[in-house]
């Protein structure tokens, strides 16, 4: 990893963006920083499991053409040094010392599924420092069905090895043949780069994610009432692994919130329908 180049201007692709690296508090962290250089930057917050590589270049390309944007991995994972931590509490906390660490005073955030357990979480701890909020594929603290992630996960984790397919395939989206259209192409994107790729999670760092999204679904509600920024929630309307209901709760729980469901669509919901998501995120961010 190497911090010599710290950026790629308007214009440049994720799939292009070198990786970078920073020292938070003596842990290395790994992260990607493209798109415009003035204004409030955006940081985004992936799935269990995910690394560099797992964002969908196509939204990170659509948001960096108004934003800088900036992809980061959670402790422990692909690139980043240290040992996975077992709580939203503690990524959360790694997640605020990181973005201070980089010098910015106040970001936007988007956080999928269970990166959305830890944008809310930066958000009640460090209200100052978040100015919009983006909520995908995701549920709050005591959330319906969270903490089942793993008991319905494993089956399909399964599944995928014995049909040869990325599991994503059948976690993230429907079994229609949109669906599964959509599902083929979002896996497609993700191989689209070839050099520099992110290193994959270890089955350690995998185990201990998924204690921290059963300790967030057992966990006590948070008093979602505090958020008083703007918020964009979104889902699809058939999601497995965080279920569509729980974007209705957080919709209705926090003040103003916008919400956006996605017919005949799973947990990827933005995925399979990048090309609406981007410019509603767009128009969201801008307003």
């Amino acid at each position: 990893m190497t911090s010599s180049v710290r950026y790629l201007g308007s214009g440049a692709r994720y799939i292009d963006a070198p990786n970078l690296s920073i020292d938070v508090g003596g842990t290395t962290f790994a992260y990607r920083d493209l798109g415009l250089r003035d204004g409030v930057p955006l940081v985004l917050l992936n799935h269990w499991g995910a690394v560099l590589d797992n964002f969908d270049p196509r939204i990170v390309d659509g948001l960096a053409s108004k934003h800088r944007v900036i992809a980061t991995n959670y402790r422990g994972i692909g690139a980043s040094g240290g040992t996975a931590p077992v709580t939203i509490d503690e990524m959360a906390r790694d997640a605020i010392a990181l973005i201070r660490t980089m010098g910015f005073e106040k970001v936007d955030l988007l956080g999928f599924s269970l990166g959305g357990f830890v944008a809310q979480d930066i958000t009640l701890k460090a209200p100052d420092l978040v100015r919009k909020l983006i909520l995908t594929g995701t549920g709050p603290a005591g959330g319906t069905g969270i903490e089942k992630v793993g008991a319905v996960s494993w089956p399909l984790m399964i599944k995928g090895l014995l049909t040869l397919r990325d599991p994503k395939t059948y976690l993230f989206f429907t079994s229609t043949a949109n669906g599964r259209r959509a599902a083929k192409a979002f896996l497609d994107r993700l191989k689209e780069r070839k050099t520099g790729r992110d290193k994959g999670p270890t089955p350690s760092a995998f185990l201990r994610q998924l204690k921290a999204i059963k300790a967030w679904g057992r966990q006590a509600p948070q008093n979602l009432g505090r958020i008083s920024i703007p918020v964009l929630i979104v889902n699809g309307d058939d999601d497995i692994m965080v279920p569509t209901v729980n974007s209705t709760d957080m919709a209705r729980r926090i003040p103003g919130a916008q919400l956006v469901i996605y017919e005949d669509a799973g947990h990827g919901g933005i995925f399979q329908n990048h090309a609406d998501f981007v410019p509603k995120a767009l128009s969201f961010l801008s307003a």
